[in-house]
């Protein structure tokens, strides 16, 4: 059995100021630098090994995947374009406190963020869930009962563990926070029931 953990980038400058990220590509701020530091830290001490890693192109996720690899000793990240963030389409580049304001009714609000569904442009949550089952194939193809570290961003790794536990979409967007530096565990087989989530403390 393939065993795919899923973290998330440490905080970037759109992240500090509020902007909505999408497929912009503006680095690590300080904290951002600590949070993957520490991400490290949390897989070495949890004494997690890793037989491959992989990162989204963008910056942030992929210096994210450099900086905990080598404090925990991990393979050399490699880039791979399908764990890349959701295309957000209109909404790339806009103040996150505008997302009520110009979305609704289509969004979904919980207590730590305000999801859009579709705006013009936009991969859907749907998008995302069959884009993350292909994750899913491709990994466990490539890494048969080998342990797989991704390290993506909010809304994709969110739909990759939705496509791992066959969980509704709605209910995986409501159900915990996915934070910067935040690392989920899935057992990669789709079965509810083995899934487990690890949340390292920052």
């Amino acid at each position: 059995m393939t065993e795919i953990f899923i973290a998330r980038h440490g905080q970037n400058e759109d992240n500090a100021s509020g902007i909505l990220n999408g497929h912009r590509d503006l680095p690590l701020t300080g904290l951002g630098r600590k949070q993957a530091k520490e991400l490290g830290e949390g897989i070495k001490a949890a004494g997690l090994q890793f037989d491959a890693v992989y990162s989204s192109p963008l910056s942030r996720a992929h210096e994210t995947a450099v900086v905990a690899a080598r404090i925990a000793s991990l393979p050399e990240p490699v880039k791979y374009d399908g764990i890349i963030e959701r295309d957000f389409g209109v909404m790339t580049g806009q103040p996150a406190s505008r997302v009520e304001e110009l979305c609704t009714p289509d969004i979904i609000k919980t207590e730590t963020i305000t999801y859009f569904l579709s705006p013009e442009g936009a991969e859907t949550f749907d998008d995302l869930v069959v884009r993350g089952h292909a994750v899913l194939d491709d990994m466990r193809a490539r890494h048969t009962s080998q342990k797989v570290l991704l390290v993506c961003h909010g809304d994709i790794g969110k739909m990759i563990y939705a496509a791992a536990t066959g969980k509704n979409w709605r209910d995986v967007l409501v159900d915990f926070h996915f934070g910067n530096g935040d690392l989920i565990e899935t057992s990669g087989d789709g079965e509810a029931h083995t899934i487990k989530l690890q949340q390292f403390n920052h």
